[in-house]
C-alpha cells in the first residue's frame, strides 16, 4: 500500500473518531432532499421466481453516487440487487453497494458491514452511502470506508438485514454478507479466488462473525483471508439484562422484539404489556440513533405483562435468542480478530466483555486462529475507533499474506 493510501486512511479514521466521540448513536445529521426510501424504490423489488437462481446471482444493477454532507466523491459506486437466503433457508433478495478505488490495481475485496441497526429502510447503507438521512454513526463509518478505498481496496457494503430489516438475525445477516461478496465478484468479473476480508463493529459484527462461521459450508469457494469483528452481541440474553434500565441503550429491547417478530412470527400481543406494545409500535421504521435512548430507563420487566417478568420467560423468545447466539453455526476457517471495550464490571455499556472473550476461547478450542483484544476503559462508542485502527492493521496483514498470529 502506498504512503498516500496510508495517509488517506489515517485522515478518514481521525474523522470517524471525532464524529463518533461527539454523540455515539446520535440523532440524524443534515442531508440532501432524499429520493424515495428503499421500501418505495422499484429498484429493490423483485417479483420473478428465485428458485432457479443460485445464491449471489446478480438480478439488476445501477450506478449511484457516493456522497456525504452534500459532497459527491469521485468514486465508482454501483448498487447490485442479488439473490440471497433468509434465516429459514428460503430464497430472498437484498442490495449491496460496490465501491471501487480511485486508483487501479489488483482487486482486493473488503466486505464492510456498517452498524446501521435499522428497523426502517431509510437506515439501509445503500441509502445512507448516497448521502441521505445518515446518522452520525453512518457518517463516521463512511469516512472509514473512504479510507479503505483510498488505500486501494474494493469495498462492498451489503444491506445485510434484508428487505424486511431483520436486525440481529445472525444466519440471515451472514448469508447476505457472503452472497454480497459473490454478487460483487460476478459484477466485477473477478474469480472466486480474489482475496476478501470481512469487517464490522457493533451491529456490523453480526454479519461479520456469522459470515465467518457460515462460510466453510455455505460459501467454501470464497477466499476469505481474514475477518475482524468488534463490539459483538455474543449472547442476546446477556445483552438484554445488561441494557435493561439503561437510559442510553434500553430502546434496544423493543427493537429486538420487533426484529424477532419479523423473523419468527412472534405474537407480541400474547406477552407484551401496554407499554411494550406502545414501544414496539413507535419504532417500526426507526434507526438505532433514534430508538436506542428514546425510552428512558425502560426495563425488560416493563415490556411484558403478567405472568411474565421478562421477555426470556417467553418460550418463543428464548428459542429465537438461542438461534442467534454466536458460536452455534460453525467454526471460522479464516483468521479472526475479536475485540471489545470494557468500561465497567460487565462490559462496554451494551456488549458483555466476558462473552466476547469466551467466544474467542471457544473458537481457539476448535482450532481457529484468533486474536482477542480488550480495550480497557473504553465504552461502546470509545472502542469503535480503536477497533477500526486494529482491524486495519490486522486485515492489511492478512491481505499481504503475513502469517496469522493467535492469542489462543
Amino acid at each position: 500500500m502506498s504512503r498516500s493510501g496510508i495517509a488517506c486512511f489515517v485522515v478518514a479514521t481521525l474523522s470517524s473518531v471525532v464524529v463518533a466521540a461527539l454523540a455515539g448513536p446520535g440523532p440524524a445529521v443534515a442531508a440532501p432532499a432524499p429520493p424515495p426510501s428503499p421500501s418505495a424504490d422499484p429498484f429493490y423489488s423483485w417479483s420473478a421466481p428465485l428458485a432457479g437462481a443460485a445464491p449471489g446471482t446478480v438480478l439488476r444493477t445501477r450506478p449511484v453516487a457516493f456522497s456525504q454532507a452534500g459532497v459527491t466523491a469521485p468514486i465508482s459506486a454501483t448498487q447490485v440487487l442479488y439473490r440471497t437466503t433468509a434465516d429459514d433457508g428460503s430464497p430472498s433478495t437484498t442490495v449491496t453497494t460496490v465501491l471501487r478505488p480511485p486508483t487501479p490495481g489488483p482487486t482486493r475485496i473488503l466486505s464492510y458491514h456498517t452498524a446501521y441497526d435499522g428497523l426502517g429502510s431509510a437506515c439501509d447503507p445503500s441509502y445512507t452511502l448516497r448521502g441521505y438521512a445518515p446518522t452520525r454513526v453512518a457518517t463516521a463509518e463512511q469516512a472509514v470506508i473512504a479510507g479503505w478505498l483510498a488505500a486501494g481496496y474494493t469495498v462492498v457494503v451489503p444491506d445485510y438485514e434484508g428487505q424486511d430489516l431483520r436486525w440481529t438475525v445472525g444466519r440471515e445477516s451472514g448469508y447476505a454478507a457472503l452472497d454480497g461478496i459473490r454478487a460483487a465478484q460476478r459484477f466485477l468479473r473477478v474469480p472466486t479466488s480474489t482475496p476478501t476480508g470481512l469487517i464490522g463493529y457493533s451491529g456490523g459484527s453480526v454479519p461479520t462473525q456469522w459470515g465467518a462461521e457460515l462460510a466453510p459450508r455455505y460459501a467454501p469457494e470464497l477466499r476469505i483471508v481474514g475477518a475482524a469483528a468488534g463490539g459483538l452481541p455474543v449472547d442476546p440474553a446477556h445483552n438484554l439484562s445488561y441494557v435493561s434500565g439503561s437510559p442510553q441503550w434500553s430502546g434496544v429491547i423493543p427493537a429486538l422484539a420487533v426484529a424477532y417478530q419479523r423473523a419468527y412470527g412472534l405474537d407480541l400481543r400474547s406477552f407484551l404489556s401496554a407499554r411494550g406494545l406502545a414501544a414496539t409500535s413507535s419504532i417500526q421504521d426507526q434507526c438505532i440513533g433514534t430508538f436506542a435512548g428514546a425510552f428512558g430507563r425502560l426495563t425488560d420487566a416493563d415490556m411484558v405483562r403478567p405472568p411474565y417478568r421478562s421477555l426470556l420467560d417467553v418460550a418463543a423468545v428464548r428459542e429465537a435468542v438461542a438461534r442467534n447466539t454466536m458460536g452455534t453455526a460453525g467454526t471460522p476457517r479464516a483468521p479472526l480478530l475479536l475485540a471489545v471495550g470494557q468500561s465497567d464490571a460487565r462490559g462496554d455499556t451494551v456488549m458483555i466483555t466476558a462473552d466476547v472473550a469466551g467466544l474467542a476461547r471457544t473458537y481457539c478450542g476448535r482450532g481457529a486462529r484468533v486474536v482477542y483484544e480488550r480495550y480497557a476503559g473504553a465504552d461502546h462508542t470509545a472502542a469503535f475507533p480503536r477497533f477500526e485502527a486494529s482491524a486495519f492493521r490486522y486485515l492489511t496483514d492478512r491481505y499481504s499474506g503475513s502469517p496469522a498470529r493467535s492469542t489462543c
